[in-house]
């Protein structure tokens, strides 16, 4: 079936984002697997070669999905390559003890197609060491692929075409389904990956200034909290809250 690329389709609004990425061959292959799928936008954040996009591995890999390579943006951090989203995705092998809410590939692509309706990132980590921890700290979920636990290995391109196909496939799925999904209660708009940092700071911030937390020993309180709120994925005006709450803890301890 084919499906139309718009903004608003799923098609248009998931961003693959490629951390520390060691080998241009590798980069190539993910090209082709987005294509294969329908999928177009890819961020590279720190690749080892400064010709990644361009080193003749990616383009004899990538076999004839040049063009996601030529539209690709190479950034320094990871910052700059979740700019305007507003969901982000962890993808690892290994679990961590203050990861946010772990789930499935089918899951993800179910709740990006049915639920999402802003940008999403979905990130991948480097082939020998994976995603640094403050990456998949700060993400919304962890999605945690269910291979054999004797042999969990997968390629970086593997692992990508695994979670564009079940997007793709969901995206199919809804598509067919002529049935009008209800929409219980009201919903707002998510709120950005910039908005929630934002908070996060202002209520660090305010957690220090009445001593409810020691920068100079903050061991786990700030990713409990993170974990916490990760699990409610925050819309704008509950950041707001958050952040007024803060506000005025600041404006008392300053009187």
């Amino acid at each position: 079936m084919n499906l139309a690329i718009s903004d608003t389709s799923v098609f248009g609004r998931l961003r693959i984002i490629l951390v520390d990425t060691s080998h241009p061959g590798n980069i190539g292959a993910v090209a082709r697997a987005m294509k294969t799928m329908g999928f177009s936008d890819l961020y590279l954040v720190n690749p080892r070669f400064d010709d990644a996009l361009t080193h003749p591995d990616a383009i004899a890999f990538a076999s004839g999905a040049q063009d996601i390579l030529a539209s690709a943006k190479v950034v320094e951090k990871i910052e700059d390559a979740l700019v305007g989203c507003h969901f982000v995705a962890a993808v690892s092998a290994r679990l961590r003890e203050f990861s946010p809410p772990v789930i499935a590939p089918r899951e993800f692509a179910d709740k990006v197609v049915n639920q999402l309706k802003q940008p999403v990132a979905l990130v991948f980590g480097s082939e020998r060491f994976g995603l640094p921890n403050d990456i998949v700290l700060n993400s919304n979920v962890l999605i945690n692929v269910a291979a054999n636990p004797d042999y969990s290995s997968l390629n970086l391109a593997q692992a990508v075409q695994i979670l564009v196909y079940e997007c793709r496939m969901s995206a199919l799925a809804t598509r067919s389904n002529s049935m009008p999904q209800s929409e219980i209660g009201f919903q707002g708009e998510l709120a950005s990956m910039e908005q929630i940092d934002g908070m996060y700071k202002h209520l660090e911030e305010s957690l220090v200034k009445i001593n409810f937390l020691d920068p100079q020993s903050p061991k786990k309180l700030m990713p409990r909290l993170k974990r916490l709120f990760s699990r409610a994925q925050l819309e704008v005006e509950e950041v707001n809250i958050i952040r007024g709450i803060s506000k005025r803890i600041l404006d008392l301890t300053r009187k």
